[in-house]
């Protein structure tokens, strides 16, 4: 069982009037209180909820400006640490994420093993044949830019926006910095890293039923590539350089100079030989090659050092005393 710790969910409330008092309904016991964000919803579901929902635990937020789902979630992190609570977990209020799965999520946490847990719908090789066929390749795309960006690289389905946080991982977050709307759950394990917090993957099933996604593939490949770009730049800055050298912090700008340096070399002289009409020489070809591989196993050793240095012990253990457990 699940010990009796302050657990708060958080649902962000944007047109799920169908389905949101069905949500807060199915949430169990073991939350102690219910934070609807009502994000400037122009179907009214925060007064739906003021009206309609009985349940004491639940406090309704309203936005005065849309501010996404990362703003809402945001909202709902602060209110939560201000109100003293120990674990916040977020939910949809869609009807997508099936609420009695809360006590897996908060479970690696309050056990100490992880600052912040997140759903992966991929774990489950039989339950995958449920997701479209084109969410699945965007999530593994998805994926693979996450793992650099954020360098989480044990973690997959990094959009999954199902997620648990100790509140004293989410007290440390920039929440000024962090992203607003679809690249808020990306971004988070980016922000995540430079804190050094522990981040743990939950098995899920995918369920989507009728749900028509607002997701557009090609779009959201294309910006999310410039952002994971900038944040890989960010992480490595910070966790390389800023706080930290080692031998990886040579490795990679000298395994790329020297990649680079012979790749136009040989390219070069390529188009020089082929204007010319005659071979490129062998020894042109091996002063090309040369610098090419040694670059390339020296970038390779750097992501290698960079997998190894995932964060293994969770912040709020580094922060103050683990609580022991109470007994059920």
């Amino acid at each position: 069982m699940i010990p009796q710790d302050a657990i708060a969910v958080v649902i962000p409330s944007y047109r799920v009037t169908r389905h949101i008092l069905g949500v807060i309904a199915a949430i169990g016991p073991e939350v102690s209180r219910i934070y609807v964000v009502d994000d400037k919803c122009p179907d009214g579901s925060g007064a739906l909820v003021r009206a309609d929902c009985t349940d004491p635990r639940v406090r309704v937020i309203e936005h005065v400006q849309n501010q996404g789902v990362g703003g809402a979630v945001m909202t709902g992190y602060q209110a939560a640490i201000d109100e003293g609570m120990d674990v916040i977990v977020k939910v949809d209020g869609d009807g997508q994420m099936d609420p009695r799965l809360i006590p897996q999520f908060v479970a690696p946490i309050l056990r100490g093993e992880a600052d912040y847990a997140k759903g992966n719908r991929f774990f489950d090789l039989e339950q995958i044949g449920a997701m479209p066929p084109m969410r699945l390749f965007g999530n593994a795309v998805l994926s693979l830019m996450t793992k650099l960006s954020s360098g989480y690289w044990d973690l997959f389905d990094p959009t999954n926006g199902y997620t648990a946080i100790h509140v004293d991982a989410a007290r440390h977050l920039p929440f000024n910095k962090i992203s607003r709307r679809y690249f808020f759950e990306t971004d988070m394990l980016f922000r995540l890293n430079t804190l050094q917090a522990v981040v743990a993957d939950v098995p899920m099933d995918a369920s989507y039923g009728d749900e028509v996604s607002n997701l557009k593939i090609s779009k959201i490949v294309t910006e999310f590539l410039v952002k994971h770009a900038r944040n890989f730049g960010k992480r490595i800055f910070y966790n390389y350089y800023l706080r930290n050298m080692s031998l990886a912090s040579i490795e990679l700008p000298l395994g790329l100079v020297l990649f680079v340096t012979g790749s136009v070399y040989g390219v070069v002289h390529w188009i020089e030989s082929s204007r010319a009409g005659v071979e490129t020489p062998a020894g042109t070809v091996m002063l090309a090659a040369m610098p090419m591989l040694m670059g390339m196993q020296l970038v390779l050793a750097f992501l290698s050092n960079d997998i190894a240095s995932v964060p293994k012990r969770p912040l709020h253990k580094k922060t103050r005393p683990w609580r022991r457990p109470c007994a059920d």
